[in-house]
């Protein structure tokens, strides 16, 4: 168990925000967990649990102890019939884990390429994109209680996925009498995810469903991309709209996409025909936010060092560098002032994506 005390956090947060931990501890497998857990000083907690960093907002200094996940490793599982079953280490980066599988004859991962960010992050979050979220190719989960240093395995079903949501992302309800983990109760800062198992199911076929991926059909002329393909057309529509956080810091879309009725869709349709607009399998609809806050005019628009990006509103970037890098604050300040002004147009509450620390 590798300790590092008073470390900066800069460098690992895609925002590039400067921050310290007051302690950090590099876990590389889970029995770094469970010495953890039974240190005098540092086993009391709280924790909080870093992956690759690209979906937070450091607003201050982090007094928990932080575990920055770093448990590697790469396998096909298992070959059935019907899927191949994939496990990967929580600090695997998630875009080589969609490599490696393709590397490997794996497909099923593809229109979730080029998204930033660890294998152990990817079912807190519920990553998704171009029409794929990481549900649709979950098998399960390990994790490690750390009220307990109990290890158990959740499937899909357990984990409470919902759109950019988990069981991860809620708090706790309160333990069992003899300091059990409920099924069912809110894991967030109760439990860290050390292996993810994907199930990429057989026959492979391409989703693409996404306007932009049948816009590169279309304009390929490939009806029927391979898997590679698809992977390469979904990293070249990623890299020109989003900016490359080694280069600009930036957590990724900012805000989530939201879902409102029939009726509110119509009545956003009647007041601005324009507005991006996607059915939904239950009858509801969900609106671009992007496109909801570049019609609030902040595209390109910033407060202090926080901006909003060019050529996606919906990523707000990092205008400084180094030690005169944006803060937490200016960040949030941004952010609440779009939330702000799409409101008051739109009569929607955008809700962020990243976690606020």
């Amino acid at each position: 168990m590798l300790v590092e005390k008073n470390c900066s956090l800069q460098p690992f947060n895609s925002f590039g925000i400067a921050a310290r931990a007051q302690t950090l501890v590099h876990v590389r497998c889970v029995d770094d967990i469970l010495q953890l857990l039974a240190h005098e000083e540092l086993g009391r907690g709280p924790f909080f649990v870093l992956g690759g960093g690209s979906n937070i907002v450091l607003t201050g200094d982090v007094k928990a102890v932080v575990l920055k996940m770093e448990i590697k490793g790469l396998r096909l599982l298992e070959d059935t019939p019907q899927a191949w079953i994939v496990e990967a280490g929580a600090g695997e980066l998630w875009h080589d884990c969609v490599r490696w599988t393709l590397a490997h004859g794996l497909p099923g991962l593809e229109n979730l390429a080029l998204i930033p960010g660890t294998v152990g992050a990817a079912p807190v979050q519920n990553i998704g994109a171009y029409g794929v979220e990481l549900q649709d190719r979950f098998e399960s989960l390990d994790a490690v209680d750390l009220a307990t240093g109990q290890c158990f395995t959740l499937d899909a079903a357990q984990c409470g996925f919902a759109y950019r949501d988990s069981v991860f992302k809620h708090a706790p309800s309160q333990p069992t009498a003899n300091g059990g983990l409920p099924r069912g109760m809110g894991l967030a800062g109760r439990a860290v995810i050390t292996r993810v198992r994907l199930r990429l199911p057989k026959p492979w076929k391409a989703e693409l469903g996404y306007l932009d991926l049948q816009r590169r059909s279309a304009e390929t002329g490939i009806a029927q991309p391979t898997a590679q393909q698809v992977f390469e057309w979904v990293c070249a529509i990623r890299r020109a709209k989003l900016p490359d956080p080694r280069v600009v810091g930036n957590a990724g879309s900012f805000f989530k996409n939201p879902t409102v009725t029939p009726e509110q869709c119509l009545d956003i349709i009647a007041r601005d025909p324009r507005v991006v607009h996607y059915p939904m399998t239950d009858g509801s609809f969900k609106l671009a936010a992007g496109w909801l806050i570049d019609a609030c005019g902040w595209r390109g628009k910033s407060v202090g060092k926080a901006g909003v990006y060019e050529k996606q509103a919906l990523v707000l970037v990092n205008r400084g560098h180094g030690q005169d890098s944006v803060t937490g604050g200016e960040v949030m300040t941004l952010a609440r002032a779009i939330q702000t002004s799409v409101y008051e147009r739109f009569g929607i509450r955008l809700e962020p994506e990243p976690v606020v620390v």
